[in-house]
């Protein structure tokens, strides 16, 4: 990957899991925790939870209510909130991820994260891992009631931060993310090339991607 063009960027978004943070604390909850605790509390074995669990992961992926423990308390009768604090021990910072953001905290670049995470994900991550102190603002996708993947989101933001989309950098582990603000105009686009430490490299389609921090610091 080229060195990134610092002096033609102002603005820095960043997502939060799987770019800021090890996705494997979220991949672990959703597919092993939650489905083995939703057959505890309901009774059922852990195959039928999974056969009950899939369609609806399915069917609402990608939406802002995919985002929202509100959402999931209600839909699968849990306390989605309590279940998410019993594996809060594996919520890790990505490698170097808090080099970077001194970096460039120090550098004057305006910092703010976006993340889809709802508020209470937010909090309970900022409990464990001092991320808030790097940034001007934690914005929750939640606040605009759209979730990234869409257009809304953008505008949203724009109206919100007046910030010049030619002039930022955005980095984020989700490629229909990606591709959102790249149709908004976002000049400077990266993806993360291990969002999850435990499952290797991904496919970053047409991005390039982060593998190592400390080398996007190169020419601040």
């Amino acid at each position: 990957m080229a060195l990134l063009p610092w002096h033609e960027i102002d603005t820095v978004l960043l997502d939060m899991d799987g770019t800021l943070l090890d996705l494997h604390y979220d991949n672990h909850f959703w597919l092993e925790h939650l489905p083995q605790r939703y057959a505890e509390l309901h009774g059922v074995s852990r195959a039928m939870a999974e056969m009950e669990l899939q369609p609806l992961f399915e069917r609402n992926a990608g939406q802002l209510q995919w985002y929202c423990l509100d959402f999931w308390s209600a839909e699968l009768k849990l306390p989605v909130r309590e279940l998410k604090l019993e594996t809060a021990h594996l919520i890790a910072l990505r490698p170097d991820a808090d080099t970077f953001l001194a970096a460039i905290q120090r550098a004057g670049k305006r910092v703010v994260m976006i993340t889809n995470a709802h508020r209470d994900s937010l909090s309970l991550k900022l409990e464990r891992i001092e991320l808030a102190p790097y940034f001007e603002r934690l914005i929750s996708s939640h606040d605009y009631g759209f979730p990234k993947e869409s257009p809304q989101f953008w505008d949203a933001l724009q109206a919100d931060l007046s910030f010049d989309p030619a002039r930022s950098l955005f980095i984020d582990d989700t490629l229909p993310v990606l591709r959102s603000a790249r149709d908004f105009g976002v000049a400077h686009l990266l993806a993360v090339s291990e969002p999850d430490s435990r499952k290797g490299p991904k496919d970053t389609g047409e991005f390039d991607a982060v593998t190592d921090y400390r080398t996007l610091i190169q020419g601040l």
